[in-house]
């Protein structure tokens, strides 16, 4: 008998390794009644608690990521035919809870198959831990997700609300609805976030090439209707190499938990059906302390007790009255000498009930206390800054340690009560992330007290105009850029993405604020107006706004619009580019818009250029940039672009030179456009606009209320 070699055992027994690791990562099913012992490869927030809970985020921070992928792969090609995709199933059991309970939620989560673990340089907030902003959208990368949002975001949803999304390589869905389940033939709502469990089934026929998601209660047994299905040939998806399963979720301002309690997985089959009695249980919310048991009645001494206790209440008693006479009388002397007049001071019961029949949801009822609490007592070193309704405070909230912004109305502002009202009625609704969050309010005394996500970087005008700077500006080009798109999509948002109209008109660099990743948020929405889809807005007794940002017509016909918010953020395009403020005069003795119009005119655009920026930046976006803003000060309403035409346009969707052909273009534009280039193209010719069209008629003096 020949002798084996020390070598030939060794290539034995790595070959046998090798099959044996093979057979684990080619598994073709699982199923896991809790995944405690589940072959999982977790990255950021995930985490599998020991009773088998797996939480892709947690209520600990915001703009968290959660990945939780199987960590052996599949083939979801047939090996005969590589263009063939083969047939999967799968189930799981998830639930979304939010710190705010089933009324608001920070984004949702997602079934994903894709050709790596982990989803690298994935973002979080709409992003859902799925792609970023370069990546999103692209053939190459080869994604299939079953999306769970709670979140209606405007750049990508269709479906307002919370929805449910087929996503093939981005999160502009290919199909989508409202969660709903069918049984017994009846259709019936599902919410996302009611922090129960809810049961998906995800099933793709490779033979008939369908897609089927269907959703449901546990307690209720699979619909035979499907919620979405998608007939679509995934070969060109998956890729011939090996493909993994998993999940994906993320958070925003809202701190929210996704869990997965159970997971069943299979190829070529039917997914085997989850145990549903040994899921493991979700974390209860706090117990209220249990009341103190009653105590045992004394027996009172019939003696002298029950002469001396009477005595005593009753002096006890007339000594309160003294004192709450005494105290009304000094407070009534003193409102009399230092309280503002009386209807400069709305009742607090009043403004809440002439509001309540327009409110559905309040946003929280926050104490005085709490709030003097949070900002020191409203102490100088915690004032961020002042306008003109009041002071805003920096502050922590003393129980839940969230750092908020706390506007305090001034009790002498004769439009204080409105600004109160118009501020809880609209931004109190809102949810947009190139929006401030309104946490809540406080009505003390007169005083009325607004809650705000807190911004780290705080407005953008002190980073255009710092108060000690220099040639030189932190504040480069493309974070530039970035903000401009941000704001246009907030202010698109505000116009057409919404239930109702909004007109901000406040639109400026103070109200922009920045949040810690440089985001772009429109704040302040005192000014605010609301009004229904194709109704218009009518006259106001006062222009409002500031200089350099209203529009010319407004101090002639008050009424405010779309077009006069186009007009501000026109403005506010120009102060960006430039680095100067629209209602001072620079060089030339001109307002800000005339001047660049002037530049243009003189085929000197990019000399209007913020020198700061020490000609570091991309010419194609300066000069698109610059452009917009004058058509979007253009003298006539009707020849500014509405907001979905700005987007397009930063964007690159679409080119100055499109509005003669569109339904946003007036009857004289195509004169001024046609017979120049694209805003992209070389700037020696970037005299598109003659000066008289693109200035308005003046900057005119106006207070700012």
């Amino acid at each position: 008998m020949r002798t084996v070699a020390k070598g030939e055992w060794t290539l034995f027994f790595n070959l046998s390794i090798f099959l044996f690791l093979l057979l684990v990562d080619c598994k073709a099913d699982f199923v896991y009644n809790g995944l405690e012992d589940a072959y999982l490869t977790l990255d950021g927030a995930a985490q599998v608690a020991d009773n088998g809970l797996l939480s892709l985020t947690d209520q600990k921070n915001r703009y968290e990521i959660g990945h939780a992928f199987f960590s052996g792969p599949f083939l979801f090609k047939n090996n005969v035919s590589t263009t063939t995709p083969v047939s999967f199933s799968t189930t799981f059991v998830f639930a979304i809870i939010s710190e705010y309970g089933s009324n608001l939620s920070g984004q949702g989560m997602a079934f994903v198959i894709a050709p790596q673990r982990g989803l690298p340089g994935a973002q979080a907030n709409q992003y859902l831990g799925l792609f970023n902003d370069s990546n999103n959208g692209k053939s190459t990368n080869h994604v299939l997700a079953v999306e769970l949002d709670t979140v209606y975001n405007v750049e990508f949803d269709t479906v307002m609300g919370p929805h449910v999304g087929i996503d093939i390589d981005g999160l502009s869905s290919v199909n989508s609805t409202s969660p709903t389940y069918t049984t017994n033939g009846v259709s019936k709502n599902l919410n996302l976030i009611s922090g129960e469990p809810i049961q998906v089934w995800i099933e793709y026929d490779g033979i008939d090439k369908e897609l089927r998601v269907t959703l449901a209660p546990i307690n209720v047994s699979k619909p035979n209707v499907p919620l979405l299905s998608l007939s679509r040939d995934l070969s060109n998806l998956f890729l011939s190499s090996s493909m993994y399963v998993g999940f994906s979720a993320s958070t925003q301002t809202v701190l929210t938990s996704h869990y997965i309690l159970g997971w069943s997985f299979t190829i070529d089959g039917k997914a085997q059906p989850l145990s549903l009695s040994d899921l493991p249980k979700l974390p209860q919310p706090p117990q209220p302390p249990a009341p103190e048991p009653p105590q045992p009645k004394k027996k009172k001494k019939m003696n002298l007790v029950l002469i001396v206790v009477p005595i005593i209440i009753v002096l006890i008693v007339l000594a309160l009255l003294i004192s709450i006479c005494v105290y009304y009388k000094r407070r009534r002397n003193r409102n009399r000498t230092e309280a503002p007049p009386a209807e400069l001071v709305p009742e607090p019961r009043e403004m809440i009930d002439t509001t309540s029949r327009e409110l559905n949801n309040w946003p929280r009822n926050f104490s005085y206390n709490e709030l003097k609490e949070a900002t020191k007592g409203f102490s100088e070193e915690e004032d961020i800054g002042r306008g003109g309704f009041g002071t805003v405070y920096r502050g922590v909230l003393p129980n839940s340690k969230l750092q908020v912004a706390i506007k305090k109305v001034s009790c002498d502002a004769r439009q204080g009560s409105k600004q109160f009202l118009a501020e809880i009625a609209s931004i109190g609704k809102l949810r947009h992330r190139n929006l401030v969050t309104l946490f809540g309010y406080c009505v003390h005394e007169g005083q009325l007290l607004l809650v705000y996500e807190f911004m780290p970087n705080l407005s953008l005008d002190k980073f255009i105009y710092p108060k000690r700077g220099s040639l030189s500006s932190n504040l480069d080009w493309s974070k530039r850029f970035h903000i401009i798109k941000g704001t246009a999509s907030g202010l698109y948002y505000l116009h057409q993405g919404w239930e109702q109209v909004v007109i901000h008109r406040d639109i400026k660099s103070s109200n922009v604020l920045l949040d810690a990743q440089m985001n772009a948020r429109i704040g302040d929405f005192g000014l605010a107006k609301l009004y229904d889809h194709g109704a218009g807005s009518g006259p106001t007794s006062r222009v409002v706004g500031t200089p350099g940002y209203i529009a010319p017509e407004m101090p002639q016909i008050g009424i405010p619009s779309t077009e006069t918010d186009v007009y501000a953020f026109g403005a506010f395009l120009l102060e960006v580019a430039t680095g100067r403020r629209p209602n001072l005069v620079v060089e030339r003795g001109l307002g800000l818009v005339n001047w660049v119009s002037s530049c243009m005119k003189e085929n000197a655009l990019l000399n209007a250029v913020d020198p700061r920026l020490g000609g570091e930046y991309v010419v194609q976006e300066m000069v698109l940039v610059l452009k917009l803003g004058l058509l979007c000060c253009h003298n006539n309403p009707a020849s500014r672009p509405s907001m979905f035409k700005v987007m397009q346009l930063l964007d690159g969707d679409a080119n100055l030179r499109s509005l003669d052909r569109s339904d946003d273009a007036p009857s004289d534009f195509g004169t001024a456009v046609r017979e120049s280039p694209s805003p992209l193209s070389s700037v020696n010719t970037a005299s598109t606009f003659s000066a008289s069209e693109a200035s308005p008629s003046g900057i005119r003096e106006v207070v700012t209320y």
